[in-house]
């Protein structure tokens, strides 16, 4: 009888099952994680066990990544407990380090000034040659101490101000300032022994410190409440200094030609005033004013040399005129964008007006707005003007503006900070004109207000008869915007509310309230209980139906946890039921495998009866 195909067949079906089985226990592991919890099984056919997952703390690993930050860049205590020492090393953007920019814009100008003046025209140098000295020795004096600050200044590394003398000396040691500092105070004035101290132009080293003038100059503009202002005062001083040097170079142009040679020249002394030294700068000081003006009244050149000069101040003026009307019309852009972001865009809102043909009352009275708006510098658009304020600098410019508003709400008061902190950035600012009604009775309450300034009337049906005044610091509408259940008044408004003249508000509104609370969810039942005791005291509170909300929440509560503990029931026998297949599933692969080793035997022992050896053979049929 053959029994090989039968068993073949039987074995084939065997691991089908086998491969469906060990499948269905790859898609449903014994390690599978429902509803944060994990199955663990010991032995096949063992129970179940259920074990909370470990769940990672993202809070423990940012303050461990801060402290590390933080501890690399030797911002810890010192070792050993002891204080260290203090050092003298001066914040680049503090105020000592802006106050001596500032002190060092006199010597620098002085020198630029001075210098040209006194060689060009040698009576002034003359008359007062004691007090120059004093001047250029005290400059000197200042710009040695320059230096001293430059070494003792700090600098940031990784965002952190690196304190350390020796750091800080080596920086500046390798910085390019260095050169051009040593330049200048490099002692020229050796060679008054030579030349005589009627040569002031030896000194012309101490117009290299001309980049301190420049970085006090843009250090200015950051830290003036008015940088355009700041910006025309720097752009006049260079007109101002290019002007004086071209009249000191023309006085001296006409004395290596000769005073009174020609029209063009200054005249000469003999003639009376002119050997005066103020008539001189004067004079020169005209002159130049009308050649880089390009006005024309000037005497007309006679000599080669004074075609070449006032070919180079016109030149000169055609630069001083192109970088004046791009430095001005850079000014006049940043001061319309500063003026775009504050307020709103008039001419934009009377064109919508006139392609809709609003009425004249309705455009006159939106026109009115926007004047008060701009007269009175109010910003309605809080955020977009701060937008570029990171956050943490714009929290707090919001909480030192309108925390105390908050904090005078009695539903708000004994709220947590971060709490307030998030409302305050969800802060809308609003005016109302005179007679614009802010909200009316019985209207769907979405927002609560604060009055920053103003006064608003609570007028009855009659829109006339005013039942009570608010003024700055008071609040309305809070209670609008919690959902408080069992509120007879169904979050309407009660009251009619007017504004008197222009009115400031705070707006919160509810959707933002809510989106804060999701955040902080025992604050959310806090400000709820409050709510309700607020609306209980007004005897505006259905305790009735507060009670049955809340043993409808319970019965929820109750049915949720009877769902959840029959879904663990169930959970625990699908995975004993899932244990007892695994078992089962290897029980029957050992035994098709044993089956398999039988059925080769069988097989090899039915081929060797039906064909026998030659040699068995042969012997059988003698």
């Amino acid at each position: 009888m053959d029994i090989v195909g039968p068993l073949s067949k039987a074995i084939r079906a065997g691991k089908k099952y086998v491969v469906g089985v060990m499948d269905f226990a790859t898609r449903y592991p014994r390690g599978h994680s429902s509803q944060g919890h994990t199955w663990h099984l010991t032995q096949p056919g063992a129970s179940m066990s259920r074990q909370p997952q470990a769940t990672a703390r993202p809070e423990a690993g940012r303050r461990g990544l801060i402290s590390t930050v933080q501890s690399s860049a030797g911002v810890g205590p010192a070792e050993g407990g002891g204080r260290a020492p203090r050092t003298w090393v001066l914040d680049p953007s503090g105020d000592v380090h802006y106050w001596w920019l500032s002190i060092m814009v006199v010597p620098i100008l002085y020198n630029w000034i001075m210098l040209i003046c006194r060689s060009c025209f040698p009576e002034v140098q003359q008359l007062h040659l004691a007090l120059w000295l004093s001047l250029d020795y005290l400059s000197d004096l200042l710009y040695l101490l320059d230096m001293a600050v430059h070494l003792h200044t700090g600098f940031l590394e990784q965002g952190i101000l690196v304190r350390d003398r020796a750091r800080t000396a080596r920086a500046y040691l390798r910085s390019a300032h260095l050169p051009w500092d040593v330049a200048s105070v490099l002692p020229t004035d050796l060679l008054y022994l030579r030349l005589g101290l009627r040569v002031p132009a030896v000194r012309a080293n101490r117009l290299l410190r001309t980049p301190r003038l420049a970085e006090a100059l843009e250090r200015g503009e950051t830290r003036t409440a008015h940088p355009h202002a700041l910006r025309i005062a720097r752009l006049l001083l260079c007109v101002l200094l290019a002007v004086h040097w071209h009249a000191c170079a023309y006085y001296a142009l006409s004395g290596a030609i000769g005073y009174g040679a020609d029209a063009w020249v200054y005249p000469n002394h003999s003639r009376p005033g002119f050997a005066r030294p103020l008539r001189q700068y004067l004079h020169s000081l005209y002159l130049s004013a009308l050649v880089l003006s390009t006005v024309g009244d000037a005497p007309p050149p006679q000599r080669q040399e004074e075609f070449l000069f006032v070919v180079a101040g016109f030149l000169l003026a055609v630069l001083g005129f192109a970088t004046v009307m791009g430095s001005m019309s850079s000014v006049v852009s940043s001061l319309s964008a500063a003026e775009a972001a504050l307020d709103p865009d008039a001419e934009r809102v009377r064109g919508y007006l006139r392609l809709q043909r609003v009425g004249r009352r309705l455009e006159r009275r939106v026109a009115r707005w926007q004047q008060h708006l701009q007269l009175h510098r109010k910003v309605t658009h809080e955020p977009q003007a701060l937008r570029h304020l990171p956050r943490p600098l714009r929290a707090e410019l919001a909480v030192s503006v309108h925390l105390a508003a908050l904090r005078k709400v009695q539903l708000f008061q004994a709220c947590e900070r971060g709490l307030l902190e998030e409302l305050v950035l969800r802060l809308r600012p609003q005016v109302y004109s005179p007679g614009e009604y802010v909200c009316r009775k019985g209207d769907v309450g979405r927002e609560m207000y604060f009055v920053r300034e103003g006064r608003l009337a609570v007028v009855g049906d009659d829109g006339r008869t005013q039942l009570a005044v608010l003024g700055e610091g008071l609040y309305f509408g809070e209670i609008s915007i919690i959902n408080i259940k069992g509120n007879r008044s169904g979050n309407r408004r009660t009251a009619n509310i007017q504004s008197i003249g222009y009115s400031d508000l705070f707006c919160l509104s509810k959707e933002d309230l809510q989106a804060v609370l999701s955040e902080f969810p025992s604050a959310k039942a806090a400000l709820e209980a409050k709510g309700r005791e607020i609306l209980l005291g007004m005897d505006k509170l259905d305790v009735k139906a507060v009670e049955e909300e809340s043993a409808r929440q319970q019965e929820a509560e109750r049915r949720t946890g009877a769902l959840e503990d029959a879904l663990d029931a169930l959970q625990t026998k699908f995975a004993r039921l899932l244990a007892e297949l695994e078992s089962s599933a290897f029980k029957l692969a050992l035994r098709i495998e044993r089956l398999e080793w039988q059925t080769q035997a069988w097989g090899a022992g039915s081929i060797s009866l039906s064909h026998p050896a030659p040699g068995v053979c042969l012997q059988a049929g003698r």
